[in-house]
């Protein structure tokens, strides 16, 4: 792909944990306006995060979000759900690119030129900034519902599966942004005669 070509990366942040959403990211970067710093976001610590979101928001061609919520995770699986959450992201840019390099090793079924690059989010520039994107914005997103929900902790573990959030979980019973389709919350749904 040459620099004339617009190329968006795409990446998700949200597979794994028992709540909220899968939320996900599509960014051109400008060839010639390049964001220092960029990298997986994993390896980001929070404070650098929250300082390339506004960068990669001004200095790039184009970026859009999309996501999929609990209750598509749990219709549709997980897998699914992140794929439709790409989609929307990719659908969302305020331009067409024409290529999409997509961080892991399947692509969503829709009519793009489209290749997945596994590890893409520690290797190519314009996922490392939407793996960023997605990232702050459910981080975000968690530290709000926990205001709502303070009991899970979400501020602290992001809805993941750490000791302390099923510990919670058990004790108080899951609430609607946890995803019924995952084991730990079904087994708490049980426990507290949920559904």
């Amino acid at each position: 792909m040459n620099n004339k070509k617009l190329i968006a990366g795409v990446d998700e942040a949200g597979r794994g944990p028992l709540a909220g959403p899968v939320v996900a990211a599509a960014v051109i970067l400008h060839p010639n306006n390049p964001i220092k710093g960029l990298m997986d976001s994993k390896q980001l610590t929070e404070k650098k995060r929250e300082a390339l979101f506004p960068l990669i928001q001004e200095h790039a061609l184009a970026w859009a979000i999309g996501r999929a919520e609990v209750n598509e995770i749990d219709e549709i699986n997980i897998f699914q759900a992140t794929m439709l959450a790409m989609t929307r992201a990719i659908q969302a840019l305020p331009m067409v690119p024409d290529h999409i390099q997509i961080d892991g090793n399947q692509v969503p079924k829709i009519s793009y030129s489209m290749e997945a690059i596994v590890k893409g989010d520690e290797t190519v520039a314009a996922i490392s900034a939407a793996s960023i994107l997605a990232k702050v914005t459910r981080d975000r997103e968690m530290k709000l519902l926990d205001e709502q929900y303070p009991q899970y902790g979400f501020a602290i573990h992001k809805g993941y599966s750490t000791e302390a959030h099923v510990a919670a979980l058990m004790q108080h019973g899951p609430c609607i942004i946890h995803r019924r389709s995952y084991a730990p919350v079904r087994h708490a749904c049980d426990l507290h005669n949920v559904e």
